[in-house]
This record gives C-alpha cells, sequence and structure tokens, in this order.
C-alpha cells in the first residue's frame, strides 16, 4: 500500500499520540478519528486569533457575528 508522509506541528503530534492506542497504527487512528462539521463561527475565529491568529480586531469580529445574527438563510440559495 502506497504512504505519505506529512508534517504536524508537535501539539498536533501530541493529540494523536494521545489518541492512539496500544497496538495501533498513526493511520487507524486517523481512519477511527471523528471531524466536526460545525460552522465557524464570529466567536470561534475571535478566539483562534487571540491565539496567535491574524490581527483582526475583536470589535470587527463582533460586527460580523452580529450582522449574521440577522441575515436568514434563504430559503431557496440557488434563486
Amino acid at each position: 500500500m502506497a504512504t505519505k508522509t506529512i508534517t504536524l506541528e508537535i501539539d498536533a503530534y501530541e493529540k494523536l499520540r494521545a489518541a492512539k492506542h496500544r497496538g495501533e497504527s498513526f493511520t487507524e487512528v486517523v481512519r477511527r478519528a471523528v471531524w466536526e462539521h460545525t460552522p465557524a463561527t464570529g466567536s470561534a475565529l475571535r478566539e483562534h486569533f487571540h491565539r496567535g491568529g491574524s490581527g483582526v480586531s475583536g470589535k470587527y469580529l463582533d460586527a460580523l457575528e452580529e450582522a449574521a445574527a440577522h441575515d436568514p438563510h434563504p430559503e431557496d440559495p440557488w434563486a
């Protein structure tokens, strides 16, 4: 079977290693992983930025979140 080498930052590697069971390969860990499919929110993005992300201000992110709260989803997104 073909393989692919990847690079992980230390914190990501530690999370992967902590999820690994005795005798289990990293491939098996990744295959049984459950990935979140939740949409990003302004507050999650703000938290990311406060942890060292880009320089977008909290005020700007608050304004985006407020605007999104008052922007209903269209009944037919293709119309």
